[in-house]
């Protein structure tokens, strides 16, 4: 890429211009960004325990507050939607108002959240405080991402983010076993209180760790350089349209009018919003210009589809184990730990070898290979898998995710041009959020739909299946009998065919990653937002300039390893 020219079309010296690359092949962090990366990683695990941290708890919670069906589903998706709904507006806000203090605004959100959360009397308070809590998680995994794009160059990233990806899958993976632990020997109130030394840590640490630069202006001048009206759009029709993907064959039919009406609406919406951002906006907050390449749709696809079944195979795998296996809270996250083995060491390990290497789409490419293995495995789960035939099989899973966790993140920043790397960051943030959704509702509706059918092949009341989760009790409970053996078959079958259309979608997302073409990983670190001048650093423009820029990101392109 030509950076001769700033944004603005201003021409600069090329000594300037051109950063010295090798300085960035051996870079190695300082002090400074080691403190920085122990402070996203902290506030990183946090957040993604709480997002699987109530999976074993919600029946225990729903008795407790006096809850249904429907309205447990939505105290575990209203974190989800509201998590990634609000993930590009924050990330834009960043660039604008500084990375620090939308970090600080997101924890503490995600803190005041949480207060709401453990005080809450009645579901209507528990799903406030879970929305909020879902605004400032999501802001704080996109701002650990776009921080990192700020003090990191491109070709060192992988090996320094996997460590704190580290802490994002672990927290992922092991919030059902602490939940479940919680739950088992403590009030429900303390999954909730668990996050209150976490947010308190984290809040006196950003303020003195995360001293990213930015430029001055006044308060007036950065509240002008806001897009409102494309976040507005952007914000309520994303809403609309996941409200509607969540809610329909689940608590309304596909065909009312409570489900297409959100959905026309959030369709048409995003529609304007295109529009909006590409001719009406002055300072637009979504830059299109990601998408120039065609590897970019692919990437995306790709995450949104991973997002999808990683949320998917650990909502309903965690299902099967209690519906079939009949094991208790702890045992179930223990019974998951293998996924939490098989992503650590894998993450860690892709992420040192994508920077030696500075090849990036062979892990993209062995990922999908390995998910589509291990979702097709999970089709042979059913109610005489032994327990060494699913922790086999779970692992395989873990590895799969593994590799794709580490790598897709890195293939959308080295596919964007320099200027729009970062806000490539937040929209892989976005895309993976709403594959976190689209996995939890989908597969609700799929797995709902299937067990109904089964139930009546069975001969069995369809009903059961309005209720599945709350019918395990009872379900544990019954005598051995042909007809306790025909609802666990019906059981067992549902979750094969819900694994069977999941191993379809990943074989989509393996054939998506075909058409990512090769890229650059060694690009020079050139960012508006960061530690350590280098290269671009005076530069005149920013915000005065229309660009609204997230940070310039990687600077001049440079020799080395192409994909």
């Amino acid at each position: 890429m030509d950076l001769s020219r700033q944004p603005d079309g201003h021409n600069i010296s090329q000594e300037n211009a051109a950063p010295d690359h090798n300085a960035d092949l051996d870079w190695k962090p300082r002090r400074e960004e080691n403190l920085i990366m122990m402070c996203l990683s902290l506030v990183t695990l946090i957040v993604a325990l709480d997002a699987t941290i109530l999976v074993p708890a919600l029946p225990i919670i729903s008795h407790a507050l006096n809850g249904n069906a429907v309205l447990t589903f939505w105290a575990g998706t209203s974190y989800l939607l509201t998590s990634a709904v609000f993930q590009p507006f924050l990330g834009a806000l960043s660039d604008i108002f500084g990375r620090r203090e939308i970090l600080f605004l997101s924890l503490s959100l995600f803190t005041i959240g949480t207060l709401v959360c453990c005080t809450a009397n009645n579901f209507t308070s528990l799903l406030a405080g879970r929305s909020i809590k879902g605004i400032g998680g999501g802001g704080i995994i996109a701002m650990v991402l776009v921080v990192l794009t700020d003090i990191v160059p491109l070709r060192q990233r992988p090996k320094y983010t996997s460590y704190v990806q580290v802490t994002l899958a672990f927290g992922t993976i092991s919030g059902p076993l602490i939940g479940g632990a919680i739950v088992q020997h403590l009030t429900w109130r303390w999954l909730f209180y668990l996050s209150f030394p976490f947010c308190g840590i984290g809040l006196a640490l950003i303020p003195f760790v995360v001293k990213l630069k930015k430029q001055k202006t006044t308060f007036i001048n950065m509240f002008l350089h806001v897009d409102w009206l494309g976040s507005f759009l952007f914000i309520g029709s994303t809403t609309s349209f996941l409200i509607a993907i969540t809610w329909g064959g689940v608590q309304f039919p596909w065909g009312s009018y409570q489900t297409l009406v959100p959905l026309l609406i959030g369709i048409a919406g995003c529609v304007v919003t295109v529009f909006w951002e590409k001719w009406g906006a002055k300072f637009p907050f979504v830059r299109l210009s990601i998408f120039k390449a065609r590897s970019a749709y692919a990437a995306y696809f790709c995450a949104m589809t991973q997002g999808l079944l990683l949320y998917a195979e650990l909502y309903y795998l965690s299902f099967y184990l209690q519906a079939i296996k009949f094991l208790s809270p702890i045992m179930n996250g223990i019974a998951l730990l293998p996924i939490t083995c098989g992503i650590l060491p894998v993450s860690v390990l892709v992420g040192i070898l994508i920077t030696k290497f500075g090849r990036f789409r062979w892990s993209v490419w062995a990922g999908w290979i390995v998910s589509i293995l291990a979702t097709g495995l999970l089709c042979l789960l059913d109610v005489e898998t032994s327990t060494v035939s699913y922790i086999f099989i779970f692992l395989t899973v873990g590895v799969g995710h593994g590799l794709l966790l580490s790598s897709l993140s890195f293939t959308v920043q080295a596919i964007a041009s320099s200027q729009d790397v970062a806000y490539a960051a937040v929209l892989y943030a976005f895309v993976r959020g709403v594959g976190f959704c689209l996995g939890v509702a989908l597969g609700g509706t799929v797995f709902q739909n299937f067990l109904a059918r089964y139930l009546d092949m069975a001969g069995l009341p369809k009903s059961i299946a309005s209720d599945a989760e709350g019918f395990v009790a009872v379900l544990k409970d019954l005598p051995g009998s042909q007809y306790k053996n025909d609802l666990l078959w019906a059981y067992a079958t549902a979750f094969k065919s819900l694994f069977a259309i999941l191993t379809g979608l990943s074989a989509l997302g393996g054939m998506a990653s075909l058409t990512i073409s090769s890229h650059a990983m060694n690009k020079a670190l050139d960012s508006e937002h960061m530690l350590r001048p280098v290269g671009l650093e005076n530069i005149e423009g920013g915000l005065d300039n229309g660009e609204g820029r997230l940070g310039k990101g990687e600077g001049k392109e440079t020799s080395g390893a192409v994909q």
